[in-house]
């Protein structure tokens, strides 16, 4: 009898995927840090749309309401000072820019396929970072009356 028959089986190496411990050094490529905002700025945009919702019924309804609607973002509201409110806005604006950037990225690179590559997919990465993050600064200076 061989040595193989009789001795007892290795475990068998186990590979997956990703490791939950492994995710914070891991080197993530700019590209793919651009498509999970994607879907981080997706899931803000839908979890704040009562918040938007709220905000679109208050400056339209009348005059007096517009009036509390701008109020929030001067003295506060419901114990949080207006600061706050504004840093909120600020956000739904940066998910806003993001989202719609990032998915004319997506759909873009979903119909041009053949042409894809990692060097596009980087170049259009640094584009999506740029606007969002310019865009976001120009209409946050508004936001906070800096013009």
């Amino acid at each position: 009898m061989s040595d193989t028959a009789t001795s007892p089986a290795k475990a068998r190496p186990e590979f997956r995927n990703i490791e939950f411990a492994s995710l914070r050094t891991l080197r993530w490529p700019l590209a793919s840090i651009v498509s999970g905002m994607h879907r981080v700025s997706g899931a803000i945009m839908f979890f704040l749309m009562p918040f938007v919702i709220w905000m679109f019924d208050n400056s339209i309804s009348s005059e007096i309401s517009f009036a509390k609607f701008k109020a929030a973002f001067d003295v506060g509201m419901f114990g949080l000072p207006g600061f706050i409110w504004k840093l909120v806005v600020l956000g739904l604006i940066w998910a806003y820019l993001h989202h719609f950037i990032a998915g004319i990225r997506h759909l873009w690179m979903d119909t041009h396929h053949e042409q894809v590559t990692k060097e596009f997919g980087h170049q259009t990465a640094v584009v999506v970072m740029s606007l969002t993050l310019g865009l976001t600064v120009i209409l946050g200076a508004k936001l906070f009356g800096l013009y």
